[in-house]
């Protein structure tokens, strides 16, 4: 049976549509402005807006996490450190109430790197202590090995670390070398994958930029902008996911208001209640408002913005975000740096799935996923009313919860 959701403010990725319809026929979107055929289900919008599911464009996840997400909207999640069998990943897509995930599985890191100091503080609550070491490279060579065979395993796309601590409370830390990166850079797109990078410094971004990603999984927080670094990010069509929720958690800022939010704490498990209220308090020196200035200028030039949260684990003292809720935070921090509510929903809509090459999705139009959210208010003009969830679908199966 076709479900149509009628009498609805409908967003479709890009623009406010004049159609009032949507039709779901199974997992895909079959119609928008349709009349409701006899006999169909039919769920009235009235007084709300209809959103294509959301992407958060950086997470480190289970499937807790992917199940908070679909909560509040999230329809898929992209990790940008991680690990899934195919065989887990064929139950996710399978499992409509989770998210769906996108995944770089283990990035390019180098020995006793990043993110080898938060394995160490985080290994106190692993049950039993201990923490892991994740595999390194140092050479070209071992960089192309490790490529090769994340993109065999199943990686979506390739996630390379440049940090070297300071903004992290550990510098120094261990980096792969120019030449490594650039081997691995250069073997992932001879596979046809796309490179993303951390790079939370100024002096990251200018190395990311110099071995060729097409990413950056977060925006330099350590100074100010400059022209020169804005208009080389936008000279190589980079994309840039700023992840402002988890550079504020880093700051010493939290989540306390999202978590005293009535459409938000009741949703959230005591760990990820906490977790909201926690913080990083890494760099207090930084200064937030210095970033909204670089998310700006960076929005001014004509650079995607891709929304993203970082949301991880629930561990209040790398806390102040967590799946799902906080990637409504994002939006409206993008909306205090200066882009529109309907330029924050397409960083969380059609500019992710048109930069990771997620066709299906993203979108409102015949043919698409059906992965749907409807909210009430109309966050296209108070982006706040994102969080105003009235019911969920992921390839057409809903959820009101």
């Amino acid at each position: 049976m076709s479900t149509f959701i009628a009498n609805v403010r409908i967003f479709d990725g890009e623009h406010v549509r004049s159609e009032r319809t949507a039709g779901i026929e199974g997992t895909e979107i079959v119609s928008v402005g349709q009349e409701p055929p006899k006999g169909a289900e039919v769920v009235d919008g009235r007084g709300g807006t209809l959103l294509p599911g959301l992407i958060d464009g950086h997470v480190h996840t289970s499937l807790d996490g992917l199940r908070l997400a679909r909560i509040f909207g999230v329809t898929t999640e992209l990790e940008m450190q991680g690990y899934w069998t195919p065989q887990q990943r064929k139950e996710i897509d399978e499992d409509d109430d989770l998210a769906d995930v996108r995944s770089a599985l283990l990035s390019l890191m180098a020995k006793d790197g990043h993110p080898h100091e938060l394995i160490a503080e985080l290994a106190e609550h692993r049950p039993g202590g201990g923490g892991w070491t994740p595999p390194s490279v140092s050479t070209p060579a071992e960089a192309v090995a490790h490529v090769r065979a994340m993109v065999s395993q199943g990686a979506d796309y390739i996630k390379v670390m440049i940090e070297e601590g300071t903004v992290m409370g550990h510098p120094g830390l261990p980096m792969i070398s120019t030449e490594a990166l650039k081997a691995g850079v250069a073997e992932a797109h001879l596979l046809g994958k796309k490179v993303i990078a951390h790079a939370m410094t100024l002096a990251a971004t200018e190395q990311a930029i110099e071995v060729g990603v097409d990413g950056l999984a977060h925006l330099f927080i350590d100074r100010p902008h400059t022209e020169e670094i804005v208009s080389a990010i936008a000279d190589a069509g980079i994309f840039v996911t700023p992840c402002l929720v988890i550079s504020s958690s880093v700051m010493g800022g939290t989540g306390q208001a999202l978590a005293d939010d009535p459409r938000v704490g009741p949703k959230l498990p005591p760990e990820w209640l906490a977790t909201l209220r926690g913080t990083f308090n890494k760099y207090p020196q930084g200064s937030l408002d210095q970033v909204l200035a670089s998310v700006a200028a960076l929005h001014s030039a004509r650079v995607d913005i891709i929304a993203g949260t970082d949301a991880s684990i629930p561990v209040p003292t790398h806390g102040g975000v967590v799946h799902g809720a906080s990637l409504h935070h994002e939006l409206r921090l993008l909306v205090e740096a200066g882009l529109t509510p309907l330029e924050a929903l397409r960083a969380a809509t059609s500019v992710p799935a048109r930069r990771f090459g997620l066709d299906d999705r993203g979108r409102i139009v015949p043919g698409a996923r059906a992965d749907l959210v409807l909210v009430d208010g109309d966050p296209t003009t108070r982006i706040e009313d994102g969080l105003s969830v009235r019911a969920v679908w992921r390839r057409g199966a809903v959820s009101t919860d």
